[in-house]
């Protein structure tokens, strides 16, 4: 199925199997995906656990990567995605996205990839540099870690997706897969690669989530998460350690709610009726700011009500994730033939992309009748 013919409406998502989930990837894209599995607009969703990605700053361990896919796999089913109307699969067991990947990266120079503001923020937070003594292998920036946009679109454009729902930090890594499609179908001249379209999260404050100690992005490395696996003693316990304001040192202080996490928040996951039910001294959130920003509203108090409101969004998803810890048979099964279906759809793909760059030499044996003339009109003429 070429580009042209393609009406269906795709997703591609995904992540790095390099521990459990949290409430940022729940907010970046986790909750969105499993609304958009149910909305009935898009004929496939596919969800990539991308173990090969995660080898990348991780290949001195790999059996982190391997028990963490069950971590993984445990948020997916417990925050609602329904393998009977998304294909979970494993980047590892596919193929054809390794050949992608390497065709690709003939598609870009290494300049542009060290221009990608998402790589350049990873690298530095990973603490990876782009030079090493040839003593310090962990110094230097691993080629593979180096090329993960080129992974990324070898992911993406691999199941033909339409739509890439993602938190605003991946944007660049959309923009570089689109990049590359455009100069594969130019140079190939053909129409097969499609481009892809991001979808952010409708609410902003959502697209990156702060860590609990305020800093700009909540990350496994950093230690700053609240993980959807959390029980209510751990989540209480990181709710009330949660930057706040460091100027509001008594309640009768006016607070900063501009850069306090506890605020930030509340603003991805509190509702109205929520204040009503927990909190009724304040009919939505803009009353509760205003008397923060005002004097007189304690941190405590809003971290007490911000752990409710947590509570509520996660109570479920423990109960699911409760259910599959005692059916792991069945989440082998449901990975295993999730990344089996993968295998057939992506090969299609393969075979096309080899097609237009005229390498599928044995698909079509008229190659031998060219060999043939090339051997009678003489080589050099």
């Amino acid at each position: 199925m070429l580009a042209k013919d393609c009406e269906k409406k795709i997703i591609l998502t995904g992540d790095r199997p390099t521990g459990r989930l949290h409430l940022g990837h729940y907010v970046g894209s986790l909750h969105r995906r499993v609304e958009l599995q149910n909305s009935g607009k898009f004929d496939e969703i596919n969800i990539l656990v991308a173990d090969d990605q995660a080898l990348t700053d991780n290949w001195d361990n790999p059996q982190k990567i391997r028990d963490n896919i069950l971590a993984v796999a445990l948020d997916y089913l417990s925050c609602g995605i329904d393998p009977k109307k998304s294909n979970i699969c494993i980047q590892s067991g596919i193929p054809a996205l390794h050949a992608l990947t390497f065709y690709y990266m003939n598609l870009v120079t290494t300049q542009r990839l060290s221009r990608n503001p998402t790589v350049k923020s990873e690298m530095v937070m990973r603490g990876f540099s782009d030079s090493a003594s040839a003593n310090d292998n962990k110094a230097g920036l691993p080629a593979g870690f180096f090329a993960y946009p080129v992974s990324q679109a070898a992911d993406i454009t691999a199941f033909k997706a339409t739509t890439v729902p993602v938190g605003e930090d991946q944007e660049p890594m959309i923009e570089q897969t689109r990049e590359i499609v455009r100069k594969f179908n130019t140079t190939y001249n053909a129409d097969v690669l499609v481009e892809p379209e991001i979808l952010l999260p409708e609410n902003a404050t959502q697209r990156r989530l702060p860590g609990t100690d305020g800093k700009a992005k909540m990350s496994k490395s950093l230690g700053n998460c609240i993980y959807l696996s959390d029980d209510p003693k751990t989540l209480k316990t990181k709710v009330m350690g949660m930057y706040t304001d460091p100027l509001h040192v008594n309640i009768s202080d006016p607070g900063h709610v501009e850069g306090n996490a506890v605020f930030t928040y509340l603003d991805a996951f509190a509702t109205d009726d929520m204040f009503a039910r927990y909190l009724p001294d304040y009919q939505n959130l803009q009353e509760m700011k205003d008397h923060y920003a005002k004097g007189g509203l304690g941190d405590v108090k809003c971290k007490k009500f911000l752990i409710k409101v947590l509570e509520e969004m996660l109570a479920p998803i423990r109960e699911k994730r409760a259910y599959w810890e005692q059916h792991v048979d069945d989440i082998y099964d449901i990975l295993k033939e999730g990344t089996r279906h993968a295998v057939e759809e992506t090969n299609e793909t393969l075979k096309e992309v080899r097609a237009a760059m005229r390498i599928d030499y044995f698909e079509d044996d008229s190659i031998k009748d060219s060999w043939k003339k090339l051997i009678e009109d003489g080589f050099d003429k």
